[in-house]
């Protein structure tokens, strides 16, 4: 089997680690989420992670999430 028909059953996964403000409106973010990262929609993938505050400035860190689009 080969051509066109081992095409179609080509999976591709795409995947982003995107850095988010805590502050976004979409925060907090939830596994069953999605994200639209350069104009794809995407799932999230694992749990986002937050980086809490510095030990030094008290600065509030980013939020760190994996998001991954599946075709084929």
């Amino acid at each position: 089997m080969g051509g066109s028909q081992q095409q179609d059953r080509d999976t591709v996964i795409v995947g982003w680690t995107v850095y988010a403000p805590p502050d976004h409106p979409r925060m907090p973010l939830r596994t069953t989420d999605k994200a639209v990262i350069r104009g794809v929609t995407c799932e999230i993938t694992g749990e986002p992670g937050d980086w809490g505050r510095s030990p030094f400035t008290g600065t509030r860190g980013l939020v760190q999430f994996a998001a991954d689009r599946v075709t084929g």
